[in-house]
């Protein structure tokens, strides 16, 4: 938990101010100068512990400053108010302060502020500890173990192994201002013959710099004199000779140089780590036709097959991995790529872990397997779950895309480098563990949770089990992957739960159609509407199913939700067309039930389009052990065999509607899809596709008269396909969607924007646009827009007195005045100062209201006001108007004083007074 120091300062912002002439003042450019830990606006007008709003101008900043560091990590710091995101803010190198681009917010739109990183919430409102409170403590115990598959691919082969590094020349990358390393460490069988699979991993986003024997760790890049690189590529040497056992060449590639720069990359880095990847590729394919010309380890491992590759990605590496390999099927676009050679290899399948996945982007004709760890306290909404769903219905279907749910797993402890204890430099358990509100699943020493070594060797077994799969082409693997209820027993004892889309299954019933229900209710993944949304915003714990997105409401991704108070509440599903079951052996239902329940029962039936209707058999699902700070509402797969439907004559080319019938007493669930299934693992060959790039473009808003510029779109590749494009209303927050029928050549994503040029100030204008790819299309860069800046000068102010000298119990009274208006609410702020001479006006001689509200302090026992922690005045003048008021409420006594006196000077964006800068001063006199 963070906890930020309570100092309250009424004010929605506070704009900086510097000296110029004696009574006039002007924003400055923002510093990194010391913290500035002001605080106030919500709906009563004051912003939370923490906040401020600074700068100058268009770089009028929203900042954030934590109580303590926040570990540099793969999940998006974000920034959201009032239920919709923001933005995501740059840290500062401290690790505590994060600072956001206003642009045209303003700043009575910042109410009900909060930090998130993946769906968690990181600012002091939001103590996401375990507090024993909501959902129960006493999560559900680990099940009985699943029966063990045919094989166990975490068993070791045959091969001893070597392993050795190599250091290429840096690379420069497009948006990079420094060369990223090119180093790998490799891990090869010895005595091998023949060309052997390639295995290639990437790490995640990591500190990259520490100094030995200390705790000190930085982001820098290169690495400061005295400091290390963190060799976060080492973390998977266990998992590498693993594979190089069973006769694979593995190589794990370094990413410091993009972990220290991507901050500011509106990719977090995606299209970086892919054009390092294949980078790493293309020398792996000249060395693999000129060994002669390979480091020493290259040269003394097997000649690689580059026709046979698997990539392995953690975290951002692992969807810096799924953007390798569609950049390796759809070329990106020249300007933002890092490699423009030919593609000589062939990717086979990913393995995912932990991964994020902003653009929510997965590539549907290359396999994955995607590890989601029960306990991660890093990518905490298990965002990776979208590489599984959002492949649906996007093109062929024939690739197998299975989420592998280990419970009890961290997100740092799949890298030794990221393991307390094996790590080099220093590291942590990622799952925040306080031990006076210990976690019921997640604390060191529950049942639920492994050890890091445990954890370690259920990662190796599935990454494994995932070559032998999609590399080797052993079909006996899949039943480890695809939901049919198998374990590997060199995984033990973790529990580790599968399900799948793709491979063989067949036509299906996804909520995300066209389809109507009666019974239930069809609810939506994401929408601040708790009538509508799956899961409201008070239910304790999320789903991995129903992460955000960029946009507070999303269109198109559903579910069929169930809520029962007696057995036997039939819900019916009917598809717009009927659905062809033939050929498939069973039904195979994704199913999610709140975490902790057991014994959910439920009767599944068909009928098909001549009203002939069987009952296929009854499913049981149990909930995953969970607690308010996991996402346990995952879904299982049931499978319910089709005999019955054949023996009462169902036509199955032609079903109708599916019926789910509980047969518990009382209960909730949520139907994800249904697929008719069947065993095998068929050929997987990518469809030729459009691919759809959203660019940005900076412009200057002028002095006069409107101009219409355009988002930058591409759409390269081959075909049409289907994408839903967001368009962001910078004045209200809100998102309109449309579907758009995309081909290459074709300008069918065309978003325009007026830009009106005057002379008034404006903090400038971001436009932006968000695309998803629905059938038929990929998309790479996701997020783009047009964004406007202001280029005329900020008003400076003056003060006048309105009532600067009073009698106790009157406010005194100021008036700032702009010297132009502006068409954005500007705030000048002042910091109260000690008086120049004579008695200075207390804390009980005003409102004790208004110092709390403006300070945070309260006002016994009496000191001067000028002794008071950070208190600040402000005004708001609004847009288009040229001025404002500032009060300071005096009170009554019955003491007898002598004329005492206050005075505030203006600050800049610190909170520092400027000398030489405006001032409020102001007398009160005695009423007796």
């Amino acid at each position: 938990m963070f906890r930020a120091r309570r100092i309250w300062v009424t004010a929605a912002a506070v704009l900086a101010v510097a000296g110029g002439m004696s009574g006039s003042a002007q924003a400055v450019p923002r510093s990194d100068a010391g913290p500035f830990t002001a605080t106030a606006a919500a709906n009563d007008g004051t912003l939370p512990p923490g906040w401020r709003i600074t700068g100058k101008g268009s770089a009028q900043q929203l900042i954030w400053r934590s109580g303590t560091r926040v570990p540099m990590s793969d999940a998006r710091v974000e920034f959201h108010a009032g239920g919709r995101l923001l933005g995501v803010p740059s840290p500062a190198k401290d690790g505590r302060t994060f600072r956001l681009g206003l642009g045209a917010i303003a700043p009575k739109q910042l109410t009900d502020l909060q930090v998130l990183a993946a769906g968690r919430r990181l600012d002091a409102a939001g103590d996401n500890s375990a507090s024993g409170k909501g959902r129960s403590e006493a999560a559900a115990q680990p099940a009985a173990p699943l029966p063990a598959g045919a094989i166990d691919p975490g068993k070791p082969g045959t091969y001893r192994t070597t392993t050795g590094e190599y250091t290429l020349n840096s690379v420069r990358l497009p948006g990079y201002p420094q060369p990223i390393e090119m180093q790998a460490v490799v891990v090869a069988p010895k005595g091998a013959t023949g060309k052997r699979p390639l295995a290639l991993f990437l790490h995640g986003r990591h500190y990259t710099c520490y100094k030995p024997g200390t705790e000190e760790i930085t982001g820098d890049w290169p690495c400061p004199a005295g400091l290390k690189s963190v060799p976060s590529y080492r973390g998977y040497l266990r998992d590498q000779q693993l594979l190089a056992s069973q006769g694979y060449v593995t190589v794990s590639i370094s990413a410091n140089g993009i972990n220290a720069q991507d901050a500011d990359a509106e990719d977090a880095g995606a299209q970086a780590r892919s054009s390092l990847i294949r980078q790493h590729l293309a020398h792996w394919a000249d060395w693999s036709a000129h060994p002669e010309t390979a480091p020493p380890v290259v040269r003394d491992a097997p000649q690689a097959d580059l026709s046979r590759v698997l990539l392995i990605g953690h975290s951002r590496g692992g969807e810096g991995v799924n953007r390798a390999a569609m950049d390796s099927l759809y070329p990106p676009p020249t300007a933002q790529d890092g490699y423009h050679g030919p593609v000589r290899w062939k990717i086979r399948g990913t393995v995912l872990i932990g991964p994020t996945i902003f653009g929510q982007n997965p590539v549907a004709d290359v396999p994955s397997v995607t590890i989601l760890p029960g306990c991660d306290g890093d990518v905490s909404d298990l965002q990776g779950e979208v590489y599984v769903d959002g492949t649906r219905g996007v093109s062929r279907g024939a690739a197998l895309h299975s989420a592998v749910y280990v419970e009890g797993a961290d997100h740092n402890f799949f890298n030794t480098e990221w393991t307390p204890g094996q790590a080099q430099a220093p590291a942590d358990d990622d799952f925040y563990n306080d031990p006076d509100q210990r976690d019921p699943v997640c604390s060191p020493g529950t049942a639920t949770r492994l050890t890091a070594d445990q954890q370690h060797k259920a990662g190796s077994t599935y990454i494994a089990t995932a070559a032998r799969l999609f590399v080797a082409g052993d079909d006996r693997a899949r039943e480890l992957l695809d939901g049919s209820g198998r374990r590997a027993p060199s995984a033990d004892p973790a529990r580790v739960l599968t399900h799948a889309v793709g491979a063989n299954r067949g036509a299906g019933f996804l909520p995300d159609g066209q389809v109507t229900v009666s019974g239930g209710k069809l609810c939506s993944a994401v929408d601040p509407d708790p009538a509508v949304a799956c899961l409201g915003p008070d239910t304790k714990g999320g789903s991995p199913h129903f992460a955000s997105w960029e946009t507070s409401k999303e269109a198109g991704r559903h579910a069929l939700a169930l809520r029962w108070s007696a057995a036997g509440s039939k819900v019916t599903v009917r598809p717009s067309k009927p659905v062809s079951l033939g050929g498939a052996k069973g039904l195979a239902l994704r199913v999610i039930v709140p975490p902790n329940t057991t014994g959910t029962q439920l009767d599944v039936s068909l009928t098909d389009t001549s009203g002939h209707r069987a009952t296929l058999g009854r499913v049981r699902v149990d909930g995953l052990p969970g607690s308010e700070r996991t996402a346990s509402y995952w879904a299982r797969e049931v499978r319910v065999p089709l005999a019955a439907a054949s023996h009462a004559g169902l036509d199955l080319h032609r079903i109708k509607s599916l019926e789910l019938t509980p047969r518990s007493r009382s209960g909730q669930a949520w139907l994800m899809d249904a697929w008719g299934w069947r065993p095998g693992t068929p050929a997987v060959t990518s469809a030729p596709l459009p691919r759809v790039d959203i660019g940005r473009l900076a412009v200057k808003e002028g002095d006069s008269g409107v101009k219409t510029y355009r988002v930058p779109v591409q759409v390269s590749g081959h075909g049409s396909g289907q994408v839903r494009v967001y368009v962001n209303n910078p004045a209200t927050g809100q998102d309109t969607s449309r579907l758009v029928t995309v081909r290459p050549g074709a300008n069918t994503i065309d978003v325009p924007v007026e830009v009106k040029g005057n002379t008034r100030f404006d903090y400038g204008v971001q436009h932006d646009v968000f695309v998803k790819a629905v059938h038929g299309a990929v998309v790479g860069a996701h997020r783009g827009g047009v964004t406007t800046e202001n280029d005329d000068p900020m008003p400076t102010f003056t003060v006048t007195p309105i009532a600067d000298r009073v009698t106790e119990g009157q406010p005194l009274k100021w008036k700032v005045t702009l010297s132009a208006p502006a068409d954005v609410e500007l705030n000048p702020a002042f910091l109260v100062q000690p008086v120049a001479t004579g008695p200075e006006l207390s804390t009980l001689d005003v409102d004790p209201q208004w110092l709390s509200e403006n300070s945070g302090e309260e006002a016994a026992p009496e000191r001067p006001l000028s002794k008071v922690l950070s208190l600040f005045l402000w005004t708001s003048v609004p847009a288009e108007q040229l001025s404002g008021e500032i009060s300071v409420p005096t009170i009554t006594d019955q003491v007898t004083e002598q004329p005492e006196s206050v005075r505030f000077l203006a600050v800049d964006e610190n909170g520092d007074p400027q000398s030489g800068g405006p001032e409020l001063t102001g007398t009160v006199l005695d009423a007796s």
